[in-house]
Order: structure tokens, then sequence, then C-alpha cells
């Protein structure tokens, strides 16, 4: 396994304690799987903040493949990836394997958080697209993506699996009335 979306989220919304906080949440989900010997990161980017740069979730995830705990492949390169992936409710599984509700399905969980423009970057200038770089569960918000590919609209932004659209806000209760459950997508960075 090489891929997986988290089966639960942080319990603070978008908190995760920053970048390192979700890359640890990724590591003991797969740790608790077996899977954790490898080094796991968070699909996350995280904006220029106090004269730190801007952190691309691309750039944090290795080269790939990445196979799901189905074994099924995802993707074979970055590229790939941020292009014609694998990626869809069948596969975008759990890291015990199991599929995460979609749209359709009561609670709908389909909205992964990402920060993340459809080519895996950060957003540039002031919006907070980030729910304050992973550290906020209150007043934000954050760019999600579609694990299942489905949106309210049948256009390609409404379906992408990492750039959809932005929170309601960044508490767990803001992420479900949107439709999902602060899960994340994580890779073996190795």
């Amino acid at each position: 396994m090489g891929f997986f979306v988290t089966s639960v989220g942080s319990g603070k919304g978008a908190d995760f304690g920053g970048l390192a906080g979700a890359d640890r949440h990724c590591q003991s989900l797969a740790a608790a799987a077996g899977a954790g010997q490898r080094t796991w990161r968070a699909y996350l980017s995280a904006s220029a903040n106090g004269g730190a740069p801007a952190v691309n979730a691309r750039d944090r995830i290795g080269q790939g493949p990445w196979r799901n705990a189905a074994g099924v492949v995802i993707a074979r390169n970055v590229q790939e990836l941020h292009g014609a992936n694998n990626l869809n409710k069948q596969t975008a599984l759990t890291e015990k394997g199991q599929v995460v509700n979609g749209r359709g399905d009561t609670p709908n969980r389909h909205d992964i958080l990402t920060g993340s423009k459809p080519d895996g970057t950060a957003f540039a200038g002031p919006e907070d697209t980030t729910c304050g770089n992973w550290t906020k569960s209150g007043a934000g918000s954050a760019i999600l993506g579609h694990h299942d590919r489905l949106g309210l609209r049948d256009d390609e932004p409404a379906r992408s699996w990492n750039s959809s659209h932005p929170s309601r806000g960044c508490s767990d209760e803001a992420l479900r009335s949107t439709g999902g459950a602060g899960l994340l997508y994580c890779f073996a960075a190795d």
C-alpha cells in the first residue's frame, strides 16, 4: 500500500497542528494498518506564511507508483496523478481497505482536504485556502477535492479529486455540512 484516504479526521476539523501533524496522522493510521514502515505524507499544500515559502502538495508525496490497500495502482508517477489517474470511489480506499462514502451516500464524506490547485500546487495570495495552514478548527476555509469524482455540476472542476471547491469553514461541523469529514489523502513518499 502506498496510498489511502484516512478513515478518520483529526477530531478538530481541519486543525492537524500544521503539515507535520497531518503527516503524523497519516503515519499513525498507516502503522495501525501494518504499513508504518513507510514514510507517509498528507497530500496538503500550505500557503506562504510569515516569510516561510508556500508548500506544494505534489512536492511532498514522493514519485510513485502508488497502490491502494487492495493493490490497485492509483497513479504511476506525479504527472499521472495530476493527469489521467485511477482515483475514484472504488479505488480511493481507506488504510483499512474500506470504501469512503461519496455523493448519494449518507453521510456524504467525499470532500477531502487538500488546499491545492488542480496541478497540486499551493494558491498564491491572501485568501485562506488551507484553514490557516492546517491549524484552524473554526473560521476560515480550505480547498477540497472529491474522491468519488462527482459534483453538483458535470464539469471538470466539480469532478476534481484535489481541487473542487472551498469548505464552509474549518470546524468538524462546517466540514460535514459541506460534504466531508476532515479526511486526507495519504501517500507513501518512499
